[in-house]
């Protein structure tokens, strides 16, 4: 896969972690470079963990499936992305103005909710000619750079970004889908 893909792919998994950030920076009225650093760490080590535990479970099975591997990475970044286009699409935008503490257990479960994707997309990369500690590595650093400038744009301008990164996010990992398969298939 080559690097521009592995970018695209990267800023389409950090989609989330860049529209909760940004809801996060909604709420900050104070220490908001020190929130902005342990939230976008946070989001970006589950970015990392959970691609690789993807790949090692596809790894487990890609000899089994090697004749549709290319039908799976296409259908898991279709899904993915889909119901990022999805969400964006219907979910109301909500505005979670109140004060903020930073929660331990809140951060844990966002970080997770965040990454659940970057798992599928882990599975994918089993699949495909992909340089696993490149890919988690430009997933993780896309993440924290993105997060960090999330809980500032939050903090300033407020959740008007939100839908359209959740949209372009999907968009993103539709389109690497659908190039898989067309490279696969001898049509791109």
């Amino acid at each position: 896969m080559s690097l521009p893909a592995l970018l695209l792919i990267a800023f389409g998994v950090s989609a989330d972690a860049f529209a909760v950030a940004l809801t996060q920076g909604l709420r900050m009225r104070r220490r908001v470079l020190r929130n902005a650093v342990v939230i976008a760490g946070a989001f970006a080590v589950f970015q990392v963990v959970m691609p690789l535990i993807g790949w090692s479970i596809g790894t487990l099975f890609a000899g089994y499936i090697t004749a549709v591997d290319h039908w799976v990475a296409f259908v898991l970044l279709v899904i993915i992305g889909g119901r990022m286009v999805w969400e964006a699409m219907t979910a109301p935008v909500q505005n979670d103005s109140g004060a903020y503490g930073l929660d331990l257990r809140r951060l844990v479960v966002l970080s997770f909710a965040t990454s659940v994707d970057a798992l599928a997309v882990g599975i994918s990369f089993a699949f495909l000619d992909v340089n696993i500690w490149l890919a988690v590595g430009l997933v993780g650093v896309t993440t924290l750079v993105l997060s960090v400038a999330a809980v500032f744009i939050g903090q300033r301008v407020g959740a008007r970004f939100k839908k359209p990164a959740e949209l372009a996010g999907g968009i993103v990992l539709i389109f690497i889908g659908v190039q898989v398969l067309l490279e696969h298939l001898g049509v791109w």
